[in-house]
């Protein structure tokens, strides 16, 4: 994309430095934050706002990306009949993989049982603690959902909406436009300009990313300790196991399928990466995955519709945080799901983990919006993993990182609009750091 593009075109690109590359730059604060979090845990609890504010930061630009991205796609589309086809396949995949996730975090909290032996009466878990939590899950319902996709104006589903709102109104807008041909042609062109101011806007914020990674990790580790990972480090170990075969295992033969690599792809995506584990929330890095993926090769509406997309349909590391954690409360509580509760707990998680956008915090809410369905396991329970859940946050934003990155190029290719030599050049010779570094 132009708006990425280093200094006047004459001028020969200069190699950076390895401390001049973001993602280094962002390693340097997490082990900093690590550090003092460490060490002078009340200082690093302190500093949570630091994380909040780069989180904010992200957040404030993301809606105008989206929104930007999917018009001008969508309006500079040959046919409107190749956005069905893409939301239609983007759908597909989201379903089967979202299902392929659910299962697979049930299957492992069977094989390697986290929470048995340990003999937890669920009468003296305090409702206190997940109180808030409770009230999130009751309003966490299939109506609800569909009726969040409606923004009160087109206006305000761009100042206040969620990512599916954003998302409707730019589908809306799009076709719009491209109904009305070269009529409009200036207003297109307009938005594609807009669009380059905001990738620019995007290029300067990504220079925080490593403050706002120190100041997210330091209050991680300040506040809930490395004795908390430990207290509960099974669960934590099996998720984060879990996660790492889905990604190298069910996603790299996805991709293997597809003629890439997993592994070059997240080599590809570091930098996003060590944001996405610094600041706990996928959504710090989707406009630079937005970014990264137009430039290696995938079509710009294509990913314009199943990335925002993605970020609420198609949560492999919610999916199967979801089953294991359930698994994991009924186990440690002693409490045996019959294969009907099993089936019903897969069926309500893959409601209730739709609109669980990557927000700190938001696996835990879907967590305890399941769990109110299933009355064997008591919704209490999920204070068992509160004070774990923080690490296992990380983790969910990974994986659906990850997981939308992949499923992108996969519909992107099934349309015929992937540039494989491009995405050959990104994964094989990318040199430098990411574009919003330059």
């Amino acid at each position: 994309m132009s708006a990425v593009a280093a200094g006047p075109a004459a001028a020969p690109p200069r190699a950076q430095r390895w401390w001049q590359m973001l993602y280094i730059q962002v390693l340097i604060g997490i082990a900093a934050g690590i550090l003092v979090g460490a060490l002078w845990p009340a200082g690093g609890a302190s500093l949570k706002w630091l994380g909040d504010a780069f989180v904010n930061l992200v957040k404030m630009i993301i809606a105008p990306v989206i929104f930007l991205t999917l018009v001008t796609g969508i309006a500079g589309a040959r046919e409107l009949g190749s956005l069905g086809r893409v939301v239609f396949k983007a759908l597909a995949y989201f379903l089967f993989f979202s299902s392929l996730a659910l299962l697979i975090g049930l299957l492992v909290a069977h094989v390697i049982q986290p929470g048995a032996g340990m003999h937890i009466d669920p009468h003296t878990l305090s409702e206190a603690k997940v109180a808030d939590i409770e009230k999130q899950a009751h309003e966490t319902s299939v109506i609800g959902f569909v009726m969040a996709i409606i923004p009160t104006t087109l206006v305000s589903a761009l100042t206040e909406g969620s990512i599916l709102q954003v998302l409707f109104v730019a589908i809306l807008c799009g076709i719009a436009l491209s109904g009305l041909g070269e009529r409009v042609r200036p207003l297109v062109d307009l938005l594609d300009q807009a669009s380059q101011m905001v990738f620019r806007i995007v290029a300067i914020l990504m220079r925080a990313a490593p403050v706002g990674a120190f100041g997210a990790m330091a209050f991680t580790i300040g506040k809930y300790g490395l004795a908390a990972l430990l207290n509960l480090g099974g669960l934590v170990a099996t998720f984060y196991l879990t996660a790492a075969l889905f990604i190298f295992g069910v996603l790299g033969v996805v991709g293997w399928l597809a003629g890439f690599s997993i592994f070059k792809l997240v080599r590809y995506l570091k930098a996003e990466l060590l944001l996405v584990l610094g600041a706990s929330s996928s959504e710090a890095a989707l406009p630079a995955l937005i970014e990264k993926l137009e430039a290696a090769g995938c079509d710009k509406e294509v990913v314009g519709v199943v990335v925002p997309a993605g970020y609420s349909f198609n949560l492999d590391g919610t999916n199967i945080y979801m089953t294991l954690a359930a698994l994991f409360i009924a186990q440690a509580t002693g409490i045996h799901l019959s294969l009907g509760e099993q089936l019903i707990l897969l069926g309500t998680a893959m409601l209730t983990s739709k609109g669980a956008a990557g927000v700190t915090g938001a696996g835990f809410a879907t967590l305890a919006a399941t769990l109110m369905v299933v009355p064997s396991i008591p919704v209490a329970g999920v204070a068992l993993v509160l004070g774990v859940d923080r690490f296992m946050s990380e983790c969910r934003s990974l994986t659906n990182f990850v997981g939308n990155a992949v499923a992108t190029i996969v519909v992107a290719r099934w349309e015929g609009r992937l540039d494989r030599d491009a995405l050959r050049r990104a994964l094989d010779g990318r040199t430098g750091d990411i574009p919003a570094t330059a």
